[in-house]
């Protein structure tokens, strides 16, 4: 069974106020919760049935909907950690991106962009390439072979009690919380 990570570290952490951060907090742990229940369901029920064909379709959307937020969650620290220059992850971003600024442009765009998902840096591991993506749900538009590096939240949830339809400065305040350390850490020395 899984157990849901604590984040209550992150409670008054500038720009993000308690209340949303317990109410997001609260649906990464139903996430949690509906991983288990499906879980202990495939042990016991009729496989390929109606139910159990859906169920089994859903599974991927609750699972990365716990994994995503455990990796948003975990990319977030109170006052923010700059990126190492020197880093291999900073290193990487400036080949790829041509600088940290224009990296840092097209991450903001990408999680600016309208509709409801995820604007995720990750990392092919195939092609040894830095990519900004946009995830519409939980389960679609990842890339396979992929590593996530740091994914922004962009469902209403995240922002919308905080910052209304003002997207851009939710987008700000979660740059300026960013952990580096914890980013950089998930790239290694890749």
């Amino acid at each position: 069974m899984y157990e849901p990570k604590n984040f209550e570290r992150l409670l008054g952490i500038d720009g993000f106020s308690d209340i949303i951060l317990r109410n997001h907090f609260t649906l990464y742990e139903g996430y949690v919760s509906n991983v288990n229940k499906l879980l202990e369901f495939f042990k016991t029920a009729e496989k390929g049935t109606p139910v159990w064909n859906e169920l089994r379709r859903r599974f991927g959307w609750e699972w990365n909907g716990m994994r995503l937020h455990e990796f948003y969650f975990g990319s977030l620290v109170k006052n923010g950690n700059p990126i190492d220059p020197k880093s291999a992850l900073a290193k990487k971003i400036n080949e790829d991106f041509g600088s940290f600024e224009a990296f840092e442009k097209d991450f903001k765009a990408t999680g600016a962009m309208r509709g409801i998902g995820w604007a995720i840096l990750v990392y092919d591991t195939g092609a040894k390439k830095l990519l900004n993506v946009w995830s519409n749900e939980h389960d679609a538009g990842h890339l396979a072979g992929t590593t996530i590096l740091l994914p922004l939240d962009v469902f209403e949830h995240a922002f919308a009690l905080d910052y209304g339809l003002k997207r851009a400065d939710y987008i700000n305040a979660f740059w300026n919380a960013i952990d580096w350390n914890i980013v950089s850490t998930r790239f290694g020395g890749k």
